[in-house]
């Protein structure tokens, strides 16, 4: 096989902008050079990565496997180069919303004075693995199921689920609500982090309408907009305050599974005492 490094980033810079155009753009080049090096990357791994039928190009099923693939064998080869790195490697800690809740402070806390020439750094990345199935992070807090290969997980604890509702909307005023309040209007839908779909709901009880949004800032603003209303966990409504957004119990959706996650391979050397710490402060969670 002939792969080169140029071969990944072309292909990546052609799937985050969904544009050979804007992707040549992008890395400097020339669109039939960045078409011919496309090209030969499907050659060499003997299947058609992009789906160039319509307009707006879309990866294909084996693109989107190769995808995650692609982004973690750059993003560990840039990691490799980095000179900063090399001196003190930082422990990175991904989460696409709220962390690990009230426990995150603690956790930072804790780790700053027993660990203190390894850097702990929490990043929030929308995305379904929190960066780690791209490599951009050494380990992920996770909520619900995961089905990305490749990774470990653990489940840490089961977190209460929350009701989302305009401050200034007839549901702010209920102490508590349940599934049936929220489908009788729109419910907001983060499709790209989140972890509540339709299927929240029984068949036939489900929300005539649905708002979808990619990232927690948006499904906040809708909900303030009164666009809808959306169903998240505790923890959002601790580390996710918004002036007008109310947050109230919602008995009778199930819970959801916190987990730890890493992947099964290029383990960080501090990633066995960053599970056991974390183990300890979500005990009583569980």
């Amino acid at each position: 096989m002939s792969i080169e490094l140029r071969h990944l980033r072309c292909f990546l810079a052609v799937a985050e902008e969904s544009s050979v155009t804007r992707a040549a753009d992008r890395l400097r080049l020339s669109q039939p050079t960045v078409s011919r090096t496309l090209a030969a990357l499907e050659r060499d791994v003997g299947a058609r990565l992009v789906d160039r039928s319509t307009h707006h190009l879309t990866l294909t099923e084996e693109g989107r496997i190769f995808r995650e693939k692609a982004a973690a064998a750059v993003a560990a080869f840039d990691e490799a180069l980095a000179p900063d790195r090399l001196r003190r490697r930082p422990l990175r800690l991904g989460h696409a919303w709220s962390a690990l809740g009230a426990a995150t402070t603690p956790l930072l806390r804790r780790w700053a004075l027993e660990q203190p020439d390894t850097p702990l750094e929490l990043l929030r990345i929308d995305d379904r693995t929190a960066g780690l199935a791209r490599g951009e992070v050494d380990a992920a807090v996770l909520r619900g199921r995961v089905t990305a290969p490749g990774l470990l997980t653990e489940v840490l604890f089961l977190e209460e689920r929350v009701a989302a509702v305009t401050a200034d909307g007839p549901l702010a005023a209920r102490d508590r609500l349940t599934l049936v309040d929220l489908a009788r209007g729109p419910v907001v839908l983060n499709e790209v982090s989140g972890v509540t779909t339709p299927d929240l709901w029984p068949e036939g009880a489900r929300p005539a309408a649905t708002v979808a949004v990619s990232t927690t800032d948006d499904w906040l603003a809708a909900i303030a907009a009164g666009r809808g209303a959306g169903v998240s966990v505790v923890s959002t409504a601790e580390t996710h305050p918004h002036p007008g957004v109310v947050y109230r119990p919602l008995p009778d959706a199930p819970r959801v599974p916190v987990l730890f996650a890493h992947r099964a391979t290029a383990a960080h050397p501090a990633l066995p005492r960053l599970l056991a710490l974390t183990r300890e402060l979500t005990r009583g969670t569980r």
